[in-house]
C-alpha cells in the first residue's frame, strides 16, 4: 500500500494514535504533515522522524477554529500544491463529561472532536473538489455507536463523526471517498493515564488481555486512505478487541 508523493494532513499527529498514523505514511512514501496546538517539541520531533523516510512539515494549528484551519490548508497548498488526504484524528476527553455534566464541558467536548472535523473537512474538500480527488479518514470511537453514559458528550461527539463520515462519502463522490475508524482502547490518550483499576478492568474484558496499540489502528487507517480500499466509503470501521461490547 504505497502512498508515495501523496500529500497527507494529519491533525492532532504529535502523539498517540495521530503519531502513528504520520510515522506510517511517511514509511509509505506520503508527505506528511503533523498538525498539533500545544505540543510544538513533540510535532517537531515526529517531523524529525518523518525526515527519515519521507517529507513532512509542522503547523501549528486549533482545529476546532475555522480560520486558523483555513491558514493551514492555505500553507499546505502553498508548499505542496494541493492535499490528497486528510486524517481527522485531533479530538479529546474531558474529565467530569459525565452524564449530568456541565454545559461547558459538552461545548468544549463538540469543539474539539466534533466541530473541528467539520472545519478541516470543509476547508479540504474545497480543494478535492478542484482536483476531483480526494480521501478522507476519520477517527471516531467504539462508543460512537455503544454510546457511554459516564462519557455522554464525548460519545455523542464521536457519534456526530460518523454521522458527518456519511454525509462526506456522498458529497465527494464519484471521485473521493470518505470513511472512518473507530478504536477500542488504545495505549494513547486517556488510556496512558487512567486509574490502575480501571485500566485493569477494561484489560480484562480484551479477548487478548491487552490495550490495542496504536500501529494497529495507523493500519487500518492506511488501508482506507489507499487504493486498496477503492470500493469502501461512506463506512465506520471498529477496531476491538474487547469482548461483549455494550
Amino acid at each position: 500500500m504505497e502512498l508515495k508523493n501523496k500529500i497527507v494532513l494529519v491533525t492532532g499527529s504529535s502523539r498517540g494514535i495521530g503519531k502513528a498514523i504520520a510515522l506510517l505514511f511517511a514509511k509509505k512514501g506520503a508527505k506528511v504533515i503533523v498538525n498539533y496546538s500545544k505540543s510544538e517539541k513533540e510535532a517537531d520531533e515526529v517531523v524529525n522522524e518523518i525526515k527519515k523516510t519521507s517529507d513532512g512539515i509542522s503547523i501549528k494549528c486549533d482545529v476546532s477554529d475555522e480560520k486558523q484551519v483555513k491558514s493551514m490548508i492555505e500553507k499546505i497548498v502553498k508548499k505542496y500544491g494541493g492535499l490528497d488526504i486528510l486524517v481527522n484524528n485531533a479530538g479529546k476527553y474531558i474529565d467530569g463529561d459525565e452524564w449530568n455534566g456541565s454545559s461547558e464541558i459538552w461545548r468544549e467536548t463538540l469543539s474539539q472532536n466534533l466541530i473541528s472535523a467539520m472545519n478541516t473537512s470543509k476547508c479540504a474538500t474545497q480543494i478535492f473538489m478542484k482536483q476531483k480527488s480526494g480521501t478522507i479518514v476519520n477517527i471516531a470511537s467504539r462508543h460512537s455507536v455503544s454510546g457511554k453514559y459516564d462519557a455522554l458528550a464525548y460519545a455523542a461527539s464521536k457519534a456526530g463523526i460518523v454521522s458527518i463520515t456519511q454525509a462526506y462519502s456522498k458529497l465527494l463522490a464519484p471521485f473521493g471517498r470518505a470513511n472512518c475508524v473507530s478504536p477500542g482502547a488504545t495505549r494513547a490518550g486517556y488510556w496512558l493515564n487512567a486509574p490502575k483499576e480501571e485500566l485493569e478492568e477494561i484489560i480484562s474484558k480484551m479477548h487478548k488481555k491487552r490495550l490495542i496499540e496504536p500501529e494497529e489502528i495507523a493500519n487500518v487507517v492506511l488501508f482506507l486512505a489507499s487504493s486498496e480500499s477503492a470500493g469502501i466509503t461512506g463506512k465506520n470501521i471498529i477496531v476491538d478487541d474487547e469482548k461483549n461490547v455494550k
